[in-house]
């Protein structure tokens, strides 16, 4: 093994200050996140209630509630993710042992484009079924 000099602590005060604006930005994300699933499951409940005070009967199955409840989840994880990394670089930074993130910033970027690909999808259904009627 080898054993690396420890750092001086301008240097190691900078790494620490850089993992926590890391962190703070996986906060961010994820509230911003949980507020735009908040925000979407919110439009689609009161789109219900305008339609059934108008008389009509809503014609969608309430997919964007459940992609609301998805992205609120998924921000709520994306936060607890962030921590876990936080804690871990804080440890391996102690320890003069910093190994990058790669499994975990791969997994955030697949199920993103995953849901973000679902969200297109819907809208085209979506769409498709108003041309319809």
């Amino acid at each position: 093994m080898i054993h690396m000099p420890p750092p001086d602590s301008s240097t190691r005060a900078r790494d620490h200050l850089a993992n926590e604006r890391t962190f703070l930005a996986w906060v961010r994300t994820g509230v911003a996140v949980v507020v735009f699933g908040f925000a979407l499951g919110r439009f689609a409940l009161a789109i219900r209630e305008l339609l059934q005070m108008q008389g009509q009967v809503p014609h969608t199955a309430g997919a964007s509630v459940w992609f609301g409840i998805v992205a609120i989840v998924g921000g709520v994880v994306l936060v607890w993710a962030g921590l876990n990394r936080y804690r871990q670089t804080r440890t391996q930074l102690d320890n003069a042992n910093f190994q990058p993130a790669g499994f975990l910033i791969d997994l955030v970027g697949i199920l993103t484009i995953l849901f973000g690909l679902a969200l297109a999808g819907y809208l085209v259904y979506i769409h498709q079924s108003l041309r319809s009627q």
